[in-house]
């Protein structure tokens, strides 16, 4: 066999497991834009605490905050709670001043979003008790709420939803190529996965922000046990695996600032693939059996949303790039051999560029930028997925560690519109 018919072997290949694993996600996209008629019901008020992990955010939580206070939610029914952790500027003195309730923490060894809200939830106990709140929402201090996040996800919340996640929009989609790619990603994840699983019954994902879980997720963890890498990830795996279902609240919309420089948007999405690694190679084994049982097919679309996308794109292009060099060394036809090469990168980049366009154009009034840079970025969205190719590898070889992300948009709500 010659390196081109190797080639266009395993290419053939790729794309019938491609198609294997993802074609399920075409129905999914029906589904998402059927409009169904909503009553809403009558939902009791509750009584819900925010926690909100912050290092070194004194230039954006002030006005996170002032968007949770100007809730249309009655506010006695709201508390706001800041950990300031491993701070080195005014981050606590800003929070506290724009109303939230703030403890300071300093430990350098145990770093990450998850010991700091492990941290805070146990001050709050100790200071409310267990049962005080209701429930408590999850933010990061770069983000902004719409003025009726709380209310809608109130209404989502119940016994058969005790945790909520929400429509993640972004403050910044229009910097450049690298926060849009970020912007659609979210967007397509919100409108187009977790929208379509909630309608047929399914377990959304919660992603990173913008989330609520009931007091007894909290008791039944005794606080926040969740401390990798993607503690998100962690957190969601062991929901589905225990049978808690995750509903979806589309109307409650977050904007959260997205990463412009590529060296930093390398490192948060290296830490992001290690930490869905270590995820995987723990739990991956419980949610393939969870496939055979009641809700497997939850798990079974986690497991498709975690793993083969990104190791089949690593297949694909490292096969290219060794057919290549076997063809040019063996003094083979070059020509057909980089035509071949360049059919496996094609075919991944149009269907990025197709999801991304229905993506753009179902919600296009609910991204915040000009109509010229929302096309333009729908073009280069395939070009920021491909990028998951070396994140994938160095995160595999690499050294990752939790590392926090300067924000620098400080701005309000009012402001996106």
């Amino acid at each position: 066999m010659s390196a081109l018919d190797f080639l266009q072997s395993v290419n053939r290949i790729i794309g019938i497991l491609f198609l294997a694993c993802y074609a399920y996600q075409l129905l999914y996209v029906p589904v998402a834009l059927w409009r169904k008629h909503k009553i809403t019901k009558s939902v009791p008020i509750r009584r819900y605490a925010v926690l909100i992990s912050a290092r070194n955010e004194e230039k954006v939580i002030g006005q996170l905050i002032d968007s949770i206070l100007h809730q249309d939610y009655p506010s006695d029914m709201l508390s706001v709670f800041v950990v300031a952790d491993n701070c080195t500027d005014s981050t606590a003195q800003v929070a506290a001043e724009a109303g939230a309730t703030v403890w300071s923490r300093k430990n350098l060894h145990q770093v990450g979003k998850g010991y700091a809200l492990n941290f805070l939830l146990s001050h709050i106990r100790q200071t409310y008790g267990d049962d005080h709140f209701d429930g408590y929402f999850v933010f990061d201090a770069d983000n902004l709420l719409s003025p009726d996040y709380v209310s809608r996800m109130n209404e989502v919340f119940s016994p058969e939803h005790p945790i909520v996640t929400s429509y993640r929009n972004s403050k910044n989609y229009g910097d450049n190529w690298i926060s849009a790619g970020y912007g659609l990603w979210f967007l397509r994840d919100a409108a187009f996965l977790n929208a379509p699983r909630a309608r047929l019954g399914l377990s959304a994902v919660v992603s990173g922000t913008g989330y609520l879980f009931g007091k007894e997720i909290m008791l039944r963890h005794d606080g926040w046990p969740f401390h990798s890498l993607s503690e998100d990830t962690e957190f969601t795996v062991d929901c589905i695996l225990k049978g808690e279902k995750i509903g979806y609240c589309g109307n409650a919309v977050l904007y959260d600032e997205q990463p412009t420089r590529l060296g930093q948007s390398f490192r948060q999405r290296m830490r992001w693939v290690r930490g869905n690694m270590l995820v995987l190679l723990r739990q991956g084994g419980r949610l393939s059996m969870g496939v055979f049982r009641r809700g497997g097919l939850s798990c079974l679309d986690l497991l498709l949303s975690m793993a083969p996308a990104i190791v089949l794109a690593i297949a694909g292009t490292a096969a290219g790039v060794l057919a290549t060099v076997l063809e040019l060394i063996s003094g083979g036809r070059v020509l057909p051999m980089l035509g071949a090469a360049a059919m496996s990168f094609l075919v991944p980049y149009l269907l990025l560029l197709v999801a991304g366009a229905i993506t753009t154009v179902t919600q296009w009034k609910r991204i915040h930028t000009s109509a010229w840079k929302k096309v333009l970025y729908t073009l280069t969205f395939p070009i920021f997925m491909a990028t998951y190719v070396p994140i994938t590898v160095l995160a595999l070889f690499g050294k990752v560690e939790w590392k926090p992300i300067e924000h620098r948009a400080a701005m309000t709500v009012q402001e996106l519109k």
